[in-house]
């Protein structure tokens, strides 16, 4: 079984972005799983992954593509968390989205997406927004 672990964040599109770029990835769907994992930073109102309309959006478009999927709800740093879903998992791909950012901006906010790259020795695919 190919286990791929996929940070999916609150926007639609990017999620979509992801999801379709691994149906479109020569990959044996039956022998293929994939683990959704939406980090809230901060839930207090208890909310699921199932709540998370992103979250459903990438589940869809793989699950129609005969991909079978999880989600996986977290609470804490979003790079941290998926690493270590990545690693409860063994992961042979990691899936991040990523944005424009200036190196500024990176430095003064920080990225995800460069703490995942960075972080491990899996394999890591950035998708960006399509539509952007």
């Amino acid at each position: 079984m190919y286990e791929i672990v996929v940070g999916i964040d609150r926007n639609e599109n990017r999620a979509r972005a992801q999801a379709t770029e691994l149906v479109e990835m020569p990959l044996d769907c039956e022998a293929t799983h994939v683990t959704l994992v939406h980090d809230f930073e901060d839930n207090p109102e208890a909310a699921t992954v199932t709540q998370v309309g992103s979250v459903r959006r990438a589940r869809e478009i793989l699950e129609d593509a005969g991909i079978a999927v999880s989600l996986e709800g977290r609470t804490g740093e979003p790079a941290a968390e998926l690493l270590a879903v990545a690693d409860e998992f063994d992961a042979d791909l990691l899936v991040v989205g990523g944005r424009k950012r200036s190196p500024a901006g990176k430095a003064l906010f920080g990225s995800v997406t460069q703490q995942v790259v960075l972080g491990t020795e899996r394999p890591v695919l950035v998708c960006s927004d399509r539509t952007a």
